[in-house]
């Protein structure tokens, strides 16, 4: 066996003394982790690790064998005790006597027959949904199990002399099996070898990985990571830098060209990929994925496709390549050559899907490419979350490694172009995805909250994570922005994927600075979101000021100025900045601006804030008839929200109770003095109810959502039932 101090492309990772204190489930979950933490021996959110554990039987109480096993969908790095199914091996087993049966399928085919299949076998049905592989594990007559695809064993498994290759590395310690589904058939066959060679270790599987078992769960670990590290170092010796792709044919764009590509590209391609479902996307332009893009062979390897089924699920059944040369063409060329390619790539699925009969048995999947290729630039890719588009882009990022690893030692050859569109598109009404709950009003959207750091805004982005959005959390105060956006990532969590250049590396939530009043900070910002996200979809702007007038009652010029810059002029420059963006893509979008009801009740000292949210609610209604009929745009009226504002300091809270006659004690806490004038205001309201950030959030979401598609130029009051605020 090898040892630590021998790896070199591999990192061993296994603490002693830590996994000596923990229990045998407990280690299972301590080596999956260990084996997902390096992404040369797993791949984010496939392979799995197994054990056969002895439990008690919940009905019987005597003990029987159940297989542990990490859930469908649950990534090995992140993986905990609940992200394990569990299920009887006995069950497992038997199936055995059915092999070939259609109760048996796993493959690619309609995964319900298999998802009722392990339902039954279920030790604790309150568990993760068992994987697509779990077959394979079962029927391995050892006790701890790996499936790993690593990028060095999944490149052997996928060119041309693989078995060859497998023989020359690993001599009788590995067998070879070719390319087959996961299903009851492939894992009888995995028995049947095992029994009729007790030597193996292992097994690389055609296309699928690295297959390897043992009785001691240290050292199945250390035999995964030296298979691993032989079959790395056995490409190594053979790699040609640059040549195995046939050298560069096209050079990197510098950093400023890349960028003024990419802000003027992403959003239009947003637009065309979203035609069916809203996707959200990632770039990716380090140096390994340049080199793959920018090289002679990149079209005609693209055009073959991933290697293996968990790339293929991911990034479907091949990427587009835009054929693109940065040096002798400009945008519009190359947008013009985007176009066609998904147009072909469009007619390419529906023909595929004609001919595979599907077309006969349900509605179409979704019929564009999720990886979009463009030499000089790097890839582009899309999910219909963060997390999802991350993936893409990390799996294509590990398809690339294959192909290098291919071509370095013998020759790329993929799965056949049918079976592999058949995996990659597999039938919607049978896609099995792992803990998925009701749809959310925001899933795949990018919301920007201006004013997100305090008050109603950092209630609005609370609201908005918890409906699937991606939250831009911007604010001058970028501190307070910082501390939304952790807020909202602990609820939410940073998402999967080990991918992403820059800002499109963030997860679901994305602070940033900006300045509303600076339209240069307004572009900033916007281009982050598209460097981030790559679009947009709606625009929430809390931000706001009320400055009180001196104690003479009058307002400096420079304050009213100030008041219109921030509460009119501000929303003004944050539209006309995302109008640029909306226009782009050619998708809906929606804008809600904060106004107020003093925009139609005046009030002693607020002359100016009152004045400059009249003025704000006309450029509601011009905004309104300006962007129609993309984006639909509409106004938030709050009255007094006194809990939670920092737009009311110590200061103003004690002048308009006094001024209001109420006493003030100088003792009192600025707290305490909120309250009491929440109070006073809730009792002058229709519903005697103090009016919270909550509430203004609630409504600031429902003019943003897709649930009010026919409201526009609408000022929606939320104020408690103040009847001086009733239009007239």
């Amino acid at each position: 066996m090898a040892k630590s101090e021998e790896f070199k492309h591999v990192d061993f990772l296994w603490n002693a003394e830590y996994a000596d204190t923990l229990d045998p489930l407990e280690r299972l979950v301590y080596r999956s982790n260990l084996l997902g933490e390096d992404q040369r021996v797993a791949l984010t959110r496939a392979g799995e690790a197994s054990s056969k554990l002895f439990e008690s039987d919940p009905l019987t109480g005597e003990k029987v064998e159940v297989l542990w096993i990490k859930g469908h969908g649950e990534d090995l790095r992140t993986a905990t005790e609940a992200s394990l199914a569990a299920l009887y091996q006995e069950r497992l087993t038997g199936l055995g006597r059915v092999a070939g049966s259609e109760a048996g399928n796993g493959g690619s085919g309609p995964g319900v027959r298999r998802g009722m299949l392990f339902k039954r076998c279920a030790y604790d049905p309150r568990r993760r949904e068992a994987p697509r592989d779990t077959l394979l594990h079962a029927f391995v007559p050892h006790t701890h199990v790996h499936l790993v695809q690593s990028p060095a064993c999944l490149a052997i498994a996928s060119c041309r002399d693989g078995e060859k290759i497998c023989r020359e590395i690993y001599g009788d310690r590995v067998g070879w099996l070719p390319w087959k589904a996961p299903d009851l058939e492939r894992a009888v066959e995995i028995r049947e070898v095992c029994r009729e060679h007790p030597e193996y270790q292992g097994l690389l599987i055609g296309h699928h990985g690295l297959l390897n078992w043992g009785e001691d769960d240290l050292e199945c670990y250390e035999l995964t990571l030296e298979l691993v590290e032989k079959a790395s170092r056995y490409i190594e010796g053979r790699d040609r830098g640059e040549k195995v792709f046939g050298g560069q044919k096209c050079f990197p764009l510098d950093e400023a060209e890349r960028r003024a590509v990419l802000m003027e590209v992403m959003p239009w391609l947003r637009g065309q990929v979203s035609r069916n479902k809203v996707f959200v996307a990632t770039k990716e332009t380090e140096e390994d994925i340049q080199q793959f893009v920018n090289s002679h062979h990149a079209a005609r390897l693209a055009a073959l496709g991933a290697a293996g089924p968990d790339h293929l699920l991911q990034t479907k059944h091949k990427p587009l390549h835009a054929g693109w040369n940065p040096q002798r063409q400009n945008v519009d060329d190359l947008k013009e050559l985007i176009a066609k390619g998904i147009d072909k790539y469009r007619r390419d699925y529906l023909t595929r899907r004609d001919a595979s009969g599907r077309s006969e048995r349900g509605p179409a999947g979704d019929p564009h490419p999720a990886v979009i290729l463009v030499p000089g630039v790097g890839m582009i890719a899309f999910g219909r979350d963060k997390t999802e588009s991350r993936l893409t882009a990390e799996y294509f990022n590990h398809a690339v490694e294959v192909m290098r690893g291919a071509e370095a030692i013998s020759e790329y050859v993929p799965l056949s172009a049918e079976e592999a569109f058949d995996i990659a598109h597999p039938e919607p009404e049978v896609e099995l995805t792992a803990g998925e709950s009701a749809p959310k009003d925001f899933k795949s959207r990018v919301v920007v909250v201006a004013g997100a750091a305090s008050g109603i805004g950092r209630a609005v982005a609370r609201r908005l994570i918890r409906e699937g959005a991606h939250v831009v959390c911007a604010d001058k105060d970028k501190s307070g922005a910082d501390a939304t956006a952790a807020e909202l990532t602990e609820i939410r969590g940073a998402g999967l994927g080990m991918a992403g250049t820059g800002l499109s590396r963030c997860g679901p939530v994305l602070p940033v600075h900006v300045d509303i009043t600076d339209r240069s900070s307004v572009e900033t910002m916007f281009e982050d979101v598209i460097m981030a996200y790559g679009g947009l979809d709606s625009v929430i702007v809390t931000a706001g000021i009320f400055i009180p007038p001196r104690r003479d009652g009058r307002i400096d010029d420079d304050k009213w100025a100030q008041t219109f810059d921030v509460n009119v002029t501000g929303l003004f420059i944050v539209a006309d900045e995302a109008k640029r963006l909306w226009n782009a893509q050619g998708m809906p979008g929606s804008l809600v601006l904060t106004t107020s009801v003093g925009a139609a009740e005046s009030e002693e000292g607020g002359v100016a804030y009152n004045t400059s949210k009249a003025a704000a609610n006309y450029l509601v209604r011009a905004l309104a008839v300006d962007l129609a009929p993309l984006v639909r745009v509409n106004g938030l009226a709050p009255a007094w929200v006194v809990m939670g504002s920092t737009m009311l300091q110590r200061e103003q809270i004690v002048a308009a109770l006094e001024s209001r006659g109420i006493a003030v004690d100088a003792k009192e806490g600025t707290d305490d003095l909120r309250a009491k004038l929440a109070a006073y205001y809730a009792e002058s309201t229709l519903m005697h109810r103090p009016v919270s950030a909550e509430d203004q959030a609630e409504a600031a979401c429902l003019l943003a959502s897709e649930r009010l598609p026919a409201t526009t130029g609408q000022i929606l009051n939320v104020d408690g039932g103040r009847w001086e605020a009733f239009p007239r």
